[in-house]
């Protein structure tokens, strides 16, 4: 959906020519999120300009859906680009109905089909209509104003969106919900997105690939997983951080690495019959017990199945934690470290058991990707050669 071409910016300053984009070469396939990732300075932002022609390309070219962009007047080129940034860039004077609308009724919209398409893109957003239509920016919090540039960039129905740091200037808790809550609404709207951001934790989060930008150059064009696991050179692998095998657990959904071989008693069975299953399944200190539903209904831990008689429903304790299978690897590891646990149940939606977790799981999983480059001849200490 959005191809650059050999696209590059050159800056004339007093001190000489300052190259700022350099023959950038990139395809975002169509429905993906590439999130443009780098310190300050090294042309991302240029990058993400040049394709709306806020900044004019030196040279090079941007193609839309496989047209070429060059001969586009840029009014009818940006009516076309949803376009969102850190500043929001709400009209003041304007009410949020006006400011939603502003695009449908430059491209002639009617009025019956623009104002539903502002109620439409409120409920999206979560924001009731009639509670803040009528409201102007001043009167919204931060967090809100960001929803709203967001609605106001998907009112035309765009096919191609630009995100310069979205969700930069708003508080980690409602930047949060607001990634998740743009990440539902992706699912459904299946934009191409192109997104620039600092943040290498958002750029994973978000981005289905990842392109890592230095000193106006592209270093790596990847997916996240690719990204984390495979850094190209010295540069990115230094400043995606020590911690990046750690990063990595976003990614993974605790369904990829369930096994279903979870050993379970009931109520009724007795502490006996517990003990023989947890050697059995080799747990180090408890089994679960399930209720007649087979939910998660207790823990059996060793020592008391060990040293005392009777049955399971007399001598359990409380379930330290279940994931459900939608939960990624991070969760899950944080649940096992504050439980001190090694391992965990999983349930479906029900709330059913359908097998466990285990931390040697999720770090084999991980350590996957890391043992299948030790044939490559990349050195991770490489200097980078440009």
């Amino acid at each position: 959906m959005i191809r650059l071409e050999s696209l590059t910016k050159v800056f004339d300053t007093q001190k000489g020519a300052v190259v700022a984009a350099d023959h950038i070469d990139m395809e975002v396939p169509e429905g993906e999120i590439c999130v443009l990732l780098g310190p300050s300075g090294c042309g991302k932002t240029t990058t993400l300009k040049m394709i709306n022609r806020i900044v004019k390309p030196t040279s090079g070219k941007v193609f839309i859906n496989g047209d070429d962009t060059t001969g586009l007047d840029t009014q009818t080129l940006r009516r076309n680009i949803g376009y969102v940034i850190q500043q929001i860039g709400l009209f003041p004077n304007m009410t949020i109905e006006e400011n939603i609308t502003i695009v449908p009724k430059l491209l002639g919209w009617d009025k019956t089909k623009y104002k539903a398409r502002a109620r439409e893109m409120m409920a999206m957003i979560a924001l009731e209509p009639d509670a803040f239509l009528k409201r102007f920016p001043s009167e919204l919090s931060g967090g809100q104003q960001q929803r709203i540039g967001v609605a106001r960039a998907l009112a035309a129905d765009p096919p191609v969106m630009l995100m310069d740091e979205p969700f930069g200037a708003i508080d980690p808790i409602n930047r949060a919900v607001i990634q998740d809550e743009f990440l539902k609404m992706q699912q459904d709207l299946n934009k191409t997105i192109m997104f620039v951001s600092h943040d290498i934790d958002e750029a994973i989060k978000m981005g289905d690939r990842v392109a890592v930008f230095r000193e106006g150059k592209l270093v790596q064009y990847s997916t996240p997983d690719d990204l984390l696991a495979a850094p190209k050179n010295a540069f990115v692998e230094s400043f995606l951080g020590e911690d990046r095998a750690l990063k990595r657990l976003n990614l993974v959904k605790v369904r990829e690495i369930v096994t279903d071989e979870i050993g379970t008693v009931i109520p009724s069975d007795t502490l006996e019959s517990a003990l023989a299953k947890i050697d059995d399944y080799g747990y180090q200190n408890a089994i679960l017990m399930v209720n007649e539903r087979k939910q998660p209904a207790g823990i059996i831990n060793r020592s008391i199945a060990r040293t005392t008689k009777g049955y399971c429903r007399d001598h359990f304790q409380a379930v330290p934690a279940v994931v459900d299978l939608d939960d990624d690897l991070r969760k899950a590891a944080s649940l096992m470290f504050a439980h001190d646990q090694t391992w965990l149940p999983c349930v479906d939606k029900e709330g059913t058991v359908c097998g466990q977790i285990t931390q040697r799981a999720m770090t084999s999983h991980l350590g996957a990707r890391y043992r299948a480059r030790q044939g490559d001849d990349r050195k991770p200490s490489a200097a980078i050669k440009e």
